[in-house]
């Protein structure tokens, strides 16, 4: 057999294998998939179906879940105003405290909502840092709704940089940099051959942004409060009704876990969809 032949033979054996982990680890995961898993099947099975229609058409739930809609989609908008910018800065600027900066960036998905509610109440509250200034000028953003979109931008403005971050680091800088030597201006080539490229990235993240935006809770009712049709959210809704009506805070909280599994698995079908795809080509 020849070397050329050998190599074929080995190639086509090696596309064959599987890669699977170990047994005793596959039944870890499983056990682990199990503990997440568990507390959803008891979620749905205590769903009173008889009942499902006239807790989720009240006009709290309603009220609520109109406003939870309204301002994820704002908060989700106004993360791609500014998170796609701050994501080039941190991956395609070089510049001193870079890596301070991007942990900055990253604070609010580590610490508590509910310091970063304190946060913005501290920034612009009524005697705020900020807000006390706002005062002077008739402007109140304390316990509005513009409060609650400033609460789930600053929760989850980290998750769509992130996404973009990893964008930009997987495809590299080769294709901007031959539009560049070309004579291309940055902003052409930010337009023609960066944000192509980031589609994929820039969807995911604003999925996970919008959900993470509708599930929103402890930086809301610590800076927005709870008012009725104004800043009380679905999350919000569903923490009221806990004391209340428990039979309704259950039926309202499948209603936010459907919307996150449908979030999800949009934003990481896709993904698994192009890897499969790509690893079908590399097999062919």
């Amino acid at each position: 057999m020849t070397p050329n032949r050998e190599v074929r033979v080995w190639e086509a054996r090696n596309r064959e294998v599987r890669v699977r982990p170990p047994a005793g680890l596959a039944v870890v995961g499983i056990l682990g998939g199990a503990v997440l898993l568990v507390p959803f099947v008891a979620l749905v099975a205590g769903v009173d179906l008889t009942r499902l229609p006239e807790l989720l058409t009240s006009p709290s739930a309603l009220d609520a879940l109109g406003l939870s809609l309204r301002t994820a989609l704002t908060a989700t908008a106004i993360c791609l105003v500014i998170g796609t910018p701050l994501a080039l800065v941190l991956t395609r600027l070089d510049f001193p405290g870079r890596s301070f900066a991007r942990s900055l960036v990253l604070l609010p998905l580590v610490v508590p909502p509910v310091v970063g509610g304190i946060a913005l109440t501290e920034a612009f509250g009524r005697r705020g840092l900020i807000g006390e200034h706002l005062q002077l000028l008739g402007i109140d953003i304390a316990f509005t709704s513009a409060a609650v979109v400033m609460a789930q931008v600053f929760v989850s403005l980290p998750f769509l940089v992130v996404a973009l971050e990893g964008a930009l680091l997987t495809r590299g800088e080769a294709h901007e940099r031959t539009a560049l030597s070309l004579g291309a201006s940055p902003l052409r080539t930010f337009l023609t051959v960066t944000l192509p490229l980031l589609v994929p990235g820039l969807v995911a993240g604003l999925v996970l942004t919008f959900a993470r935006a509708l599930g929103e809770f402890g930086a809301t009712i610590t800076f927005a409060g709870s008012l009725q049709g104004t800043t009380r959210t679905l999350p919000l809704q569903v923490y009221l009704e806990r004391e209340t009506d428990p039979e309704a805070a259950v039926a309202l909280s499948l209603v936010l876990v459907v919307v996150a599994l449908v979030v999800i698995t949009v934003a990481y079908g896709r993904r698994d969809r192009r890897r499969a795809g790509r690893r079908t080509g590399a097999q062919s």
